[in-house]
Order: C-alpha cells, then structure tokens, then sequence
C-alpha cells in the first residue's frame, strides 16, 4: 500500500501532466453544486448533492489512475444513472453520520472517516447495493482511519494559502489535487482490502453470501 506521501506524488503529477481537465471537472462540479443549492434555497443538498458527489467521485477515481481523456460529462452520466441507488447509499451514509455525531463530536468523525469511501464505491462499482457501500467501506477503512484524517489534514496549508488568494488557488491547483488524492487514497484502501481478504472482488460485483 502506497504511503501518503507517494499518493500525494502521484496526484501532483497527474494535475501536472493534464491540468485543465483537473481544473474543469473541479470548477464544473463546484459550479452545478452551487448554482443548484443556491436556486433552491438549500434542498439540493438533500437530493440532488449527494448524486452528483458520486459521479464527481468517479471522474476523479479516473483523473488519478491517468485515463487519456477522462471525459467531465460523466460527472452527470455518472451521477443519475441508477439515481436511486446512489442517493440512497448517500443518504443512508448521511444519516448514520448525523446519528453518530448526537453522541457528541468525536464518534460523529471517527463514523464519518469509517463511511468516507462509500461515494468512491458507489461509483466505481456499480453492482454493490447501497447498503453494502457503507459495509464496505467500514471494513476497507479499518484500522485506517487515522491515514484518512492526516491526508485531510496536509492540505491545511494549502487551503490556508487558497483563502489569501480569494479562493483562485483553491480552483486552479488545490483542489484538484486534494480531490486526486483523495481518489487515489481510495484505491490504496480498496486494493489493500482486496489483497488481505477484508473484502473480495465478489462483493465489489455485488454478490452477497
């Protein structure tokens, strides 16, 4: 399994090899999500969002494993396709990290770090039901909750810096980074899970024993 640190390589090295589409996926994503939050006085966050996180999610998963011409328009193909799939399995991740964090601050992170590849797995294969997307993704991220959280947190300088330039880094640099090694953090986790027995390609495909 690939350290942060070469995660994080890897990932400057795609957004330097093809920066505009980084930067395009990234805007364009940012854009809808505003545009349509805003237009709805904050609904969207509760329908339309959590799709469109999965099908960014997806795009992203691709811009980092190197895809010649990852194309933006799968960001939307990829997000309403099996609509009620995705928005159940984020919705149901939602909930129970809205219900952990009643038990105070702490269990709602430790939860939220546990589920945080459901939108990768959700995406990336499509057979796995919306439940077992959080099932799997508690088990991919055991006993590495902590790598998740520092990946997290060694973009704070970053995004510190992005903020004194009134968010122009964030788009042409910082984002599209963290989001590619994000990405690529989610392919260590999965690939390290397949490679230990935590979980098995069978699942991936969706096949339940």
């Amino acid at each position: 399994m690939l350290e942060r640190a070469e995660i994080k390589a890897r990932a400057k090295a795609v957004c330097s090899e093809n920066r505009g589409i980084g930067i395009g996926g990234y805007v364009v994503f940012s854009l809808v999500v505003g545009a349509i939050s805003g237009a709805t006085f904050g609904l969207a966050a509760l329908i339309i969002v959590p799709v469109l996180t999965v099908g960014y999610s997806y795009f992203v998963t691709r811009y980092y494993l190197g895809d010649a011409q990852p194309n933006i328009g799968d960001i939307f193909t990829k997000s309403f396709d099996n609509f009620g799939r995705k928005l159940g399995g984020m919705l149901w991740m939602e909930l129970w990290v809205y219900l952990w964090s009643l038990l105070f601050v702490i269990p709602g992170i430790i939860k939220a770090l546990a589920y945080s590849m459901t939108p990768y797995i959700l995406a990336n294969h499509p057979d796995v039901e919306a439940t077992e997307a959080l099932k799997l993704s508690m088990r991919m991220t055991d006993g590495h909750k902590g790598k998740i959280f520092v990946m997290g947190l060694s973009f704070i300088g970053w995004e510190l810096l992005s903020a004194l330039t009134c968010g122009i880094l964030e788009i042409i640099y910082v984002g599209p980074y963290r989001e590619a090694a994000m990405a690529g953090l989610f392919i260590e986790l999965r690939d390290n899970a397949l490679a230990n027995g935590t979980i098995s390609e069978a699942e991936l495909n969706g096949e339940h024993f």
